[in-house]
């Protein structure tokens, strides 16, 4: 009995304390309450932006990636889009049963997507029977879907069906101005970066600025109905237009893609500028890659970041340094073959023979090593070398918009180091360096900046953000100097037995200056022997008299030291480019005469006609109208004899014109100014067309020129 009595009082005893435990506790809760109401901040947290990160959910809207075009508007960049199909089953998804947000109907939902994404129906059907899951993907043939199937499963208006969208950058064009393009590459965290050429140099600027859409969110992801909404719109990315010519980059693609294949190098490459503004037309090396698929052999671009020692091309601007220092007679001689230096250096012409004692002019046309030698000894400092050097850019960066541009050198102290920079060697450059200091030979002297850039476009607005134009740097050399170094380059390269004459095409107007460079032992040990080890280059203007583009290319490592892949690549652009650009064949020899056009609008086509006619060019009418409407070139332009000149009249009906042996560059200009859409398959020129010459052009009518690179005379019947 007294036992029960004493377990009683115990159990009475743990009761109390079990109450007065609860009580603490709830004081300590109420305690706490009270401080989550009254206080913002508790050890250091802040509860409001503790709450709002766990029920606010921000999603990125990204920026569309800019679009680069060359200087006639053709894509060479852009961004695809592709999708993913996804399916919504949570029905919780729909607040309005009018207008379903998840998929209502699996049945006809698979039986609708079957044909289209090739999945079998029962395949679909289990997909879209998962239960407990807010959304479903259909495995790998439901991604990388075209615009056009989305948009064909968008037609079917199935409920609960969306699609995510990825973009992905493409190169139409392919393995085409690889290295000036570079390219853009997304990441694993979906953010697509440039990481060569140009993609890499404006990747700000191709790239714009992301924007957001933030929301609250529910425990399980979704958004809360009615509550407030912040969006900052996305800032696309700007569009860039270059001043490469595809037709004429065409052109540089087949002829290095041609002599690669016939000829064995380690590399070879060309770069084509604007000879009266310095705008870059074309550049390109051998082997290349596809952007697409990046499959690259080397990062750097050897016409800006990988330099070399140029060689006899460098004879032109030790010459034009002497001339311009007062110190050059043409007709002085000196003794050709070798010559030893004052440290026991033999150096030589190619010729160690020589030719006897021969003039400066004859030793340019000859590339005599001995002639700059004696340039050096007699008037030519070390000094004033250097600086003419670095006066056309040399030893620094052009500034040509791309990443990794080399500096080069032109460093000489001792006697044998001056002697080898005169003639190209002991220094380096590279291709882009020497088309910026070739362009006073074609501009008076005045010495320009390559550019790449023609302008950089808002693609919402239109507004033009940034022009590239001709920028004259400084004036460099007279006009008795441009004109000698034109005569002696004309000499070199068409006059037989000089050392360009292997350049030499009959009917066309090219000049230019041949070099040939050792290559130097990496190790340090002098210049590398055999046939093969050495960098062959042209440096080259067309045409000679009025010239229009400047070129620059270089070999390394032909096989058995042959020239024939440089001069049949040079040949090659300069005959398809002279087309192109609709240069008189037969202008060797012959002045030049150029004409300013005058304003042709609201003229009777008569008096038009002939007025363009007495001024020595081509009238080209379009039209069965009585008056010009339109023109082109503007008035104010200046073009060379026997250039075209298009008057759009003002009548009511057009016709198909024999188009056959037409530049891409002629065609495009004629349907543009008739505002006619047109449609052009390759490069080159016009060899068929689908509309009947004498045909009238209506609208709604499909118009095909197919294009080749080269045009083959038509047999003439007697």
């Amino acid at each position: 009995m007294k036992k029960k009595k004493k377990e009683a009082r115990n159990t009475i005893k743990i009761s109390k304390f079990a109450v007065v435990f609860a009580l603490f506790l709830f004081v300590i809760m109420a305690l706490r309450l009270s401080q989550l109401a009254l206080f913002d901040t508790i050890d250091d947290v802040n509860l409001a932006n503790l709450a709002s990160k766990r029920t606010t959910k921000t999603e990125v809207i990204p920026a569309k990636r800019g679009t680069i075009y060359d200087c006639n508007g053709e894509v060479l960049a852009q961004n695809v889009s592709s999708y993913t199909i996804i399916a919504y089953l949570d029905p919780k998804r729909t607040e309005n049963i009018d207008s379903p947000k998840h998929v209502v109907e699996k049945e006809k939902t698979a039986e609708l997507l079957s044909p289209i994404l090739n999945i079998p129906y029962d395949q679909l059907m289990t997909y879209l029977s998962k239960e407990g899951i807010y959304q479903t993907e259909f495995g790998s043939n439901g991604k990388g879907l075209t615009e056009l199937v989305k948009d064909k499963i968008l037609d079917l208006n199935l409920p609960g069906i969306d699609f995510m969208e990825t973009q992905k950058r493409y190169y139409p064009k392919g393995d085409f101005l690889s290295y000036i393009l570079g390219y853009a590459k997304t990441d694993e965290n979906g953010v697509m970066k440039g990481e060569l050429g140009l993609e890499a140099y404006y990747d700000d600027i191709l790239s714009g600025t992301d924007g957001f859409i933030t929301y609250q969110k529910d425990l399980r992801g979704y958004k809360i109905a009615n509550t407030k909404e912040m969006t900052q719109p996305a800032i696309d990315g700007k569009d860039i237009y270059l001043t490469i010519d595809s037709n004429i980059q065409f052109f540089l693609e087949q002829a290095l893609k041609t002599s690669a294949s016939n000829y064995h190098f380690e590399w070879l490459t060309m770069v084509v500028a604007d000879a009266k503004t310095g705008a870059i037309l074309g550049s390109t090396t051998t082997p290349s890659f596809d952007p697409n698929i990046r499959n690259l052999t080397n990062y750097l671009d050897i016409n800006v970041s990988v330099p070399y020692e140029p060689g006899s091309t460098m004879k032109i601007f030790t010459y034009m340094a002497a001339m311009e220092n007062g110190v050059y007679q043409g007709d002085k001689t000196f003794k050709s073959g070798t010559f030893v230096a004052s440290d026991g250096t033999e150096i030589g012409d190619w010729n160690r023979n020589g030719w006897g004692y021969i003039s400066y002019d004859q030793g340019f046309k000859y590339s005599s090593n001995v002639g700059v030698v004696n340039l050096l000894n007699n008037g030519l400092t070390s000094s004033m070398l250097w600086k003419y050097f670095k006066k056309l850019g040399f030893g620094a960066k052009t500034g040509i918009t791309l990443p990794k541009e080399s500096t080069g050198k032109i460093n000489f102290k001792y006697e044998t180091e001056i002697y080898n920079a005169g003639f190209g060697q002991g220094i380096t450059t590279t291709p882009m360096q020497n088309i910026q200091a070739l362009t006073p030979l074609t501009n008076d002297g005045m010495l320009l900046k390559p550019y790449l850039v023609s302008k950089i476009i808002d693609q919402k607005t239109g507004k033009v953000l940034e022009e590239g134009k001709r920028k004259e740097i400084a004036q460099v050399a007279s006009t008795d100097t441009v004109n000698k170094i034109l005569e002696l380059m004309d000499d070199t390269v068409n006059e037989q037995g000089n050392t360009g004459s292997g350049y030499r095409i009959d009917g066309y107007d090219l000049i230019g200056k041949t070099g040939t460079a050792q290559i130097a032992d990496e190790n340090g040990g002098g210049y590398l022997w055999g046939a093969n080890q050495i960098i062959s280059s042209f440096a080259g203007i067309y045409p000679g008299k009025d010239p229009e583009i400047i070129i620059y290319t270089s070999l390394k490592r032909p096989d058995e030291g042959s020239a024939k892949p440089i001069t049949t690549a040079v040949k090659d652009v300069v005959q398809n480019v002279s087309k192109y650009l609709g240069t008189d064949l037969e202008m060797v020899n012959q002045e030049i005469k150029v004409q300013k056009i005058n304003k042709y609008v609201n003229l009777d086509v008569e008096q038009a006609k002939n007025e363009v006619a007495n001024l020595g060019l081509t009238p080209l009418i379009i039209g069965n109208g009585d008056k010009v409407i339109r023109q082109y070139p503007l008035e104010g332009t200046s073009l060379s004899e026997g250039s075209e000149v298009y008057l759009v009249t003002n009548g009511n009906m057009y016709t198909m014109p024999n188009m056959y042996s037409w530049s891409k560059k002629r065609v495009c200009t004629y349907f543009n100014l008739m505002k006619i859409p047109y449609q052009i398959n390759g490069n080159g020129y016009v060899v068929s067309q689908n509309i009947l010459e004498g045909t009238p052009l209506t609208d709604g009518m499909e118009i095909i020129l197919q294009l080749e690179a080269k045009i083959e005379k038509k047999n003439e019947q007697n």
